[in-house]
């Protein structure tokens, strides 16, 4: 893999959350954002923006179903602004909402456990 790629495919893994854009990325390389874009997809074989957003969509998933975070939580923490765009997309790719999708990775959890499926809703506890 050629050096540069691997450089930049690290730091847009590494941040994630961060708004990256491809012709910032493309000049610490000293490289226009179409070559960026060129080398990129020949390595990795999508660009650096569909790269980003397959990273973060996965990164959803993920707290998806191993947190308790809002979707907007998630959302904002994966690095999208837009929630209408981030349900379009998540939803484009795993085939429901992320609402939808987490709700099950919960339920199945609480079953696992042997949880009722109230055991997840948090209480506010009464004040002294």
């Amino acid at each position: 893999m050629d050096v540069r790629i691997g450089m930049v495919a690290k730091y847009i893994k590494d941040n994630l959350h961060k708004n990256l854009k491809p012709a910032e990325l493309a000049r610490s390389l000293n490289l226009s954002a179409s070559r960026l874009n060129h080398l990129f997809k020949a390595e990795i074989g999508m660009t650096p923006t569909q790269y980003l957003k397959a990273l973060r969509l996965e990164r959803a998933k993920d707290l998806g179903e191993m947190t308790f975070l809002s979707v907007k939580q998630i959302m904002n923490a994966v690095g999208f602004s837009d929630e209408s765009h981030f349900a379009r997309d998540f939803k484009k790719k795993y085939g429901e909402s992320p609402a939808t999708y987490q709700q099950r990775y919960v339920r199945a959890a609480l079953e696992a456990a042997d949880l009722p499926p109230h055991a997840a809703e948090r209480k506010a506890e009464p004040r002294a």
